[in-house]
């Protein structure tokens, strides 16, 4: 499938798919996404109902690395433990990663964020004292987790183009996946995810959505 870069609304850059007429993230602006739906609505929610420093993440959709790379800049920011696991299935080139500008835009490591790259698959890897980081390659409908994390990064491609990824076979991996209290964020709002996730047992809540987007959705355990 041909593959693009895509300048977004805050500057930062993401991979187009011109044959779906979609992207790795939010046109309206990649990292004002990821620092919304993710880090403020996710991370920092659960840390702050939670009182804890430390915490479990599994991300549906690693991708570009620009929500790890977020997470692993506030565990260094904050002195937080995170231990993070992302799954992906076709595990974007590095070729591509390097091209795209995050680091410059958030005025930090391009080594860093290389190196979440670079570490192996299918090995669990400190990126720092703060951050340890698995990558798996595998199909999100092959994840077997129970009870392992308490924070979930849903991030696939949309609905329209992947509605396979977004029914209630998905999210019951979803719900088995969280420990009891556990929370998982995704940018998505359409009310038939969020009938899906009711029907597996989430509660979910509409709040307001990153730029251009009117809600988002955020599921509880």
């Amino acid at each position: 499938m041909k593959r693009e870069f895509l300048t977004t609304g805050d500057g930062s850059v993401t991979i187009h798919l011109p044959e779906w007429n979609e992207q790795y993230h939010s046109k309206h602006g990649a990292i004002a996404e990821a620092q919304h739906v993710f880090i403020q609505t996710g991370l920092h929610h659960f840390l702050a109902e939670n009182a804890t420093e430390h915490i479990s993440i599994l991300e549906i959709g690693f991708g570009t690395g620009l929500n790890a790379f977020l997470t692993l800049l506030e565990a260094e920011r904050n002195s937080w433990q995170v231990h993070y696991t992302g799954i992906e299935a076709y595990p974007v080139a590095f070729s591509e990663v390097a091209q795209l500008n995050y680091p410059k835009k958030l005025n930090a490591s391009e080594n860093d964020f290389f190196r979440l790259h670079k570490i192996p698959w299918e090995v669990a890897s400190a990126i720092s004292r703060n951050f340890q980081l698995t990558k798996r390659q595998q199909f999100f409908s092959e994840i077997a987790d129970h009870k392992q994390y308490q924070l979930i990064y849903f991030d696939a491609f949309g609905a329209r183009v992947q509605p396979e990824l977004w029914t209630e076979a998905i999210f019951k991996k979803m719900f088995e996946a969280l420990v009891p209290g556990g929370v998982l964020v995704t940018y998505a709002a359409k009310g038939s995810v969020r009938r899906a996730m009711q029907t597996v047992g989430f509660t979910v809540s509409r709040l307001p959505g990153p730029p251009g987007k009117r809600e988002m959705l955020r599921a509880s355990k």
